[in-house]
């Protein structure tokens, strides 16, 4: 499965562009399927570098990379795959 397809690469805010909003939303959800971690990118540098929210040990608001996805494997092994079900979804709405 392709983690970012370029509908959503121009569906997603560049880096910074939501900093003024009070409620940004999730554009794409990532999510290992077998180690309980999700990413919620909000923003996107266009080429490697997203914003959002990582729902891991905890919940923080922070940046991650596609590289950096493209390479995490959970306990079984299975790559990180993007949810295709997921709609755009406020920030307050995830936490």
């Amino acid at each position: 499965m392709k983690l970012l397809t370029k509908e959503i690469i121009n569906k997603l805010p560049k880096l910074c562009a939501t900093e003024e909003v009070k409620d940004p939303k999730a554009i794409v959800k990532f999510f290992t399927p077998d180690a309980n971690w999700t990413w919620y990118a909000t923003e996107f540098d266009g080429e490697d570098t997203f914003f959002g929210l990582v729902d891991g040990h905890e919940k923080e608001l922070g940046n991650f990379s596609l590289s950096e996805l493209q390479r995490i494997r959970g306990l079984m092994n299975l790559p990180v795959e993007r949810d295709i079900c997921f709609k755009p979804t406020p920030l307050s709405e995830l936490r």
